[in-house]
């Protein structure tokens, strides 16, 4: 995440800085295209209470009004529901499906494509 085109977030907890989770922006891209992947991880003991979504939604203001970006990119493979809810309550969208689009525990997977745009 050293790297220019990365960017690392830790989700705290409000008041007492507790970490919860990652969100990461990866690949951004800047010009005319202004756009980045994303990932993020819940810790242990802190998945399904709602953090990783208010954590998620302060990155994608950062990304769209600091960082200028215009577009948001997670893949995400169709099995994971909890990921695919995390997304589609921060106002993500389907775009479609990748087949074989990323190789995980040897195996080419499957990934479905979610995107934020800007407004």
């Amino acid at each position: 995440m050293r790297r220019p085109e990365n960017r690392g977030f830790l989700v705290c907890l409000r008041g007492s800085g507790t970490p919860v989770g990652v969100v990461n922006l990866s690949n951004i891209v800047l010009g005319l295209f202004r756009s980045a992947y994303l990932s993020y991880y819940a810790f242990a003991g802190f998945e399904q209470q709602g953090l990783m979504a208010e954590g998620l939604r302060e990155v994608v203001r950062r990304a769209f009004r600091s960082m200028k970006l215009h577009r948001l990119e997670a893949n995400i493979q169709p099995g994971n529901a909890a990921s695919i809810a995390l997304v589609r309550s921060c106002g993500f969208e389907k775009e479609g499906f990748s087949p074989r689009y990323l190789k995980i525990g040897g195996r080419w997977r499957d990934h479905e494509r979610w995107a934020i745009i800007a407004s």
